[in-house]
């Protein structure tokens, strides 16, 4: 016999207490930082770094922000510092990081740090001309040209993909 909740619960409200605790260990006194650091930098800086750490220095004014990146693409964020900075402080709604370090490893060990960050989508193969006629054959009665471009896009890829 199965025992169900009364009320169903948020995912995120389940690891929100460990994400919050961890990050703390990092000097991350707000997570919105590490959970939507996509959203704060943008996409293509987001894709080659992600934020490691903020300390915070002795008799200095304003944290520190570490972020790891790869030896390729350090000299490219390397330039975009000053921008970033400013969209981290925007996030924090105050001027809480005065700079930012780059490292290209791991600052605790090999396991943690690893760059592995999110690789572009593969491109898939443009359909045969058999296949896009035959999608076209199954969309000539629509009358919208639009749609009827749009249906045939829709049908080539299913059609691709029963294929393969």
């Amino acid at each position: 016999m199965a025992i169900y909740r009364k009320s169903a619960r948020r995912v995120s409200s389940l690891v929100e207490r460990d994400v919050r605790r961890l990050g703390e260990k990092r000097g991350f006194s707000e997570t919105k930082l590490l959970t939507h650091w996509e959203e704060i930098v943008g996409p293509d800086t987001a894709a080659i770094c992600r934020p490691v750490k903020v300390g915070f220095p002795r008799g200095g004014f304003g944290a520190v922000l570490t972020v790891l990146t790869t030896g390729a693409q350090a000299p490219m964020l390397n330039m975009q510092l000053p921008k970033i900075v400013e969209k981290v402080n925007a996030c924090y709604g105050y001027n809480a990081i005065s700079r930012i370090t780059l490292t290209q490893t791991a600052p605790t060990g090999f396991a943690d740090g690893q760059a592995a960050f999110t690789p572009k989508p593969k491109a898939r193969p443009a359909p045969d001309a058999e296949t896009v006629e035959l999608a076209r054959r199954q969309t000539a009665t629509v009358g919208d040209t639009g749609l009827r471009e749009s249906l045939e896009r829709l049908a080539a890829n299913i059609i691709s993909k029963q294929r393969a």
